[in-house]
């Protein structure tokens, strides 16, 4: 069984990585549609549509205009997320994005820190590099 370290990962505005990232979260999930009807026991259900979000957590850095300066709000992307690295035969995942929501904090006694959230816009797919 493999197990992989956080620090292994990235993620990549197309072919751009993003610099600075902490942190990221990819959740995928699917609706389901009732079909139960009069005279029945119990509930059942089918699968239904399929959808995916993000998050990056990074040090905010001005000068990755092609990795952080790709996600503004309202931008359409590609996003790669490389959860054990972007070596070969590494898995990962790819999609469409729009990216929803961008913040920035920080303190007197810490980084300044930046928060962007994406909404997939169709598939997530896995593959490998």
């Amino acid at each position: 069984m493999a197990t992989h370290t956080g620090s292994e990962g990235t993620v990549k505005v197309g072919a751009n990585a993003v610099a600075e990232i902490r942190s990221f979260s990819l959740e995928e999930s699917g609706e389901t549609i009732e079909t139960t009807s009069m005279g029945d026991a119990s509930r059942t259900f089918v699968a239904g549509l399929k959808t995916f979000t993000g998050t990056i957590e990074c040090f905010w850095d001005e000068t990755d205009s092609t990795g952080q300066g790709a996600l503004t709000v309202g931008s359409e992307i590609t996003i790669n997320v490389y959860p054990e690295g972007d070596t070969s035969g590494d898995t990962y995942y790819t999609g469409t994005a729009i990216v929803t929501g961008v913040s920035k904090a920080g303190s007197f006694d810490g980084m300044v820190e930046q928060s962007i959230s994406v909404q997939g816009d169709g598939a997530l797919t896995s593959t490998t590099v």
